[in-house]
């Protein structure tokens, strides 16, 4: 499938906040000859999201899908995969947060991440809109990587025992000209003189310089981000997300109680018990008209009469 193509070239040049290898079952999937996204239905809010729709609302909750493979804008990928986009993220929570209609929004994660560009613009709208209104973010069952720094800004996370967070940092892959092509050819990419850090080349000591240092500036406030949403101090996150006791050994997905342990969630339950939650505390089971109700009392007496005579 060509659109698939295109999203793994440009994940093989982008910078990501992505799990690797989990993001590969999902293009395995999407690049099936058989695939076709169908909706998403969320049976315990008793909704259901067609392809592309970015949010929808029951009894004044709204759910917001955060899915797929992100990527910044291409509408087109929403419609024709069912993942999730930055700018509709954006927009979607712009609306939620100025909507009478919605008390509430639950963000409904299954994701692996995606490309770094406008993921801190998404981001940044989800914690407006938490500002404003409760935001609660549902793992379900993968929040890795740029996932989890959406959904960091969600008043409280809930994971299922086998649900996965984490995946905190950021990556690229980077390729230098190292020899002749088929046709014989070597490729050299030259550089004008103020442009050293233009495409650095990853086989020189000065290009890889260049590439951590733009990748440690999106870590940084990729951490930022997750320590202010989950209240965690900054000089602690880098400690608490390591798999060693060097800070540096970070980047490891956590499940279900561990996620919980190391503050990347709040509590373990099933999807269905958190939506259940969600909807008890924001949306009750509207309760019939007094009218109705007293019409129903009036015949539970008459039967009770008959069956006593």
């Amino acid at each position: 499938m060509p659109l698939i193509d295109e999203i793994r070239a440009a994940m093989a040049r982008a910078d990501l906040a992505c799990d690797g290898d989990r993001a590969g079952l999902f293009l395995a999937e999407a690049a099936a000859p058989d695939h076709a996204a169908g909706p998403l239905t969320i049976a315990q809010a008793g909704l259901t999201l067609e392809r592309g729709e970015r949010f929808a609302v029951s009894r004044g909750v709204a759910v917001l899908p955060v899915t797929g493979i992100l990527t910044p804008t291409p509408s087109f990928i929403s419609e024709w995969l069912g993942w999730s986009t930055y700018a509709g993220i954006e927009q979607a929570a712009a609306e939620l947060a100025a909507s009478e209609d919605v008390a509430a929004v639950a963000l409904h994660v299954n994701t692996p991440g995606g490309l770094v560009l406008g993921c801190a613009g998404a981001a940044a709208a989800i914690a407006q809109l938490a500002a404003v209104k409760p935001v609660y973010g549902v793992i379900a069952p993968l929040a890795a990587s740029a996932g989890y720094w959406l959904v960091s800004g969600a008043r409280e996370i809930s994971i299922s025992a086998g649900g996965v967070a984490g995946s905190i940092g950021t990556m690229v892959r980077a390729s230098s000209p190292v020899g002749p092509d088929q046709s014989g050819e070597q490729a050299h990419e030259i550089r004008s003189g103020s442009a050293r850090a233009k495409n650095p080349d990853p086989n020189t000591e000065a290009g890889m310089a260049a590439i951590r240092a733009g990748l440690d500036a999106s870590e940084a406030a990729f951490l930022a981000a997750v320590a202010a949403g989950r209240g965690i101090p900054e000089a602690e996150i880098r400690t608490r997300l390591s798999i060693t006791d060097d800070p540096q050994d970070g980047g490891a997905t956590w499940t279900g109680a561990d996620a919980v342990a190391r503050g990347l969630a709040d509590r373990v339950e099933s999807t269905a018990e958190a939506y259940a939650r969600i909807f008890a505390a924001h949306a009750p089971t509207p309760r019939p008209a007094p009218g109705r109700a007293r019409a129903r009392a009036r015949h539970a007496r008459l039967a009770e009469i008959r069956a006593r005579a």
